[in-house]
């Protein structure tokens, strides 16, 4: 549908149908990372190897809007917890990228007190969460921080951006998956 309206605007505008036609190249090189993030077994590798600030960065870098991520405390987790914080963000992102209409996002995680907290918070046009009905991207965010025992809050108001924000217990020490602790060694 938007090549169709960038081929329309070819012949009244091309300043305008370039600009399209940038953001359509943009959204399809999203698309197709994607896709092969998804071919590699869901897991992203960077995800894997470096944990979440790293591959929340690398994401960051991708986005069709400027996103600053700040890191606070944060060690290696389980791989569903890393899973679930990981791809929550992204699903604010992309929100943040599609209805917000927002200059800016800025991605928070910090742990402490046996919890992992992450924040996604724009300066869109942000909604009144009451009168909005519960899509399936919400829905699904929430539903994978409580698979992994934590909780989801969506704050919003007309004119006011949006935050989403996140809440997974840890445990103590950051103890990997893998029975590491996030210096290599074992406890």
């Amino acid at each position: 549908m938007r090549l169709r309206l960038a081929e329309q605007l070819v012949e009244r505008d091309a300043a305008k149908a370039k600009e399209a036609i940038g953001r359509i190249q943009a959204e399809a090189t999203e698309a197709l990372e994607n896709l092969r993030d998804l071919a590699r077994g869901i897991y992203p590798p960077l995800l894997a190897d470096r944990g979440l600030p790293a591959a929340l960065e690398a994401q960051a870098r991708k986005a069709s809007l400027p996103v600053r991520v700040e890191a606070s405390g944060v060690d290696r987790y389980p791989r569903e917890v890393e899973s679930a914080v990981y791809f929550c963000v992204l699903e604010a992102l992309q929100n943040a990228a599609k209805y917000a209409r927002a200059e800016h996002v800025m991605v928070r995680l910090s742990a402490a007190h046996d919890e992992l907290r992450f924040e996604v918070s724009d300066d869109g046009a942000g909604f009144d969460p009451g009168s909005a009905h519960g899509g399936t991207g919400l829905r699904g965010m929430a539903d994978r921080v409580e698979a992994v025992g934590g909780s989801l809050q969506v704050r919003s108001a007309p004119g006011s951006g949006t935050s989403v924000v996140g809440r997974v217990p840890v445990g103590t020490g950051g103890t990997r998956e893998d029975g590491l602790h996030p210096g290599g060694t074992t406890g």
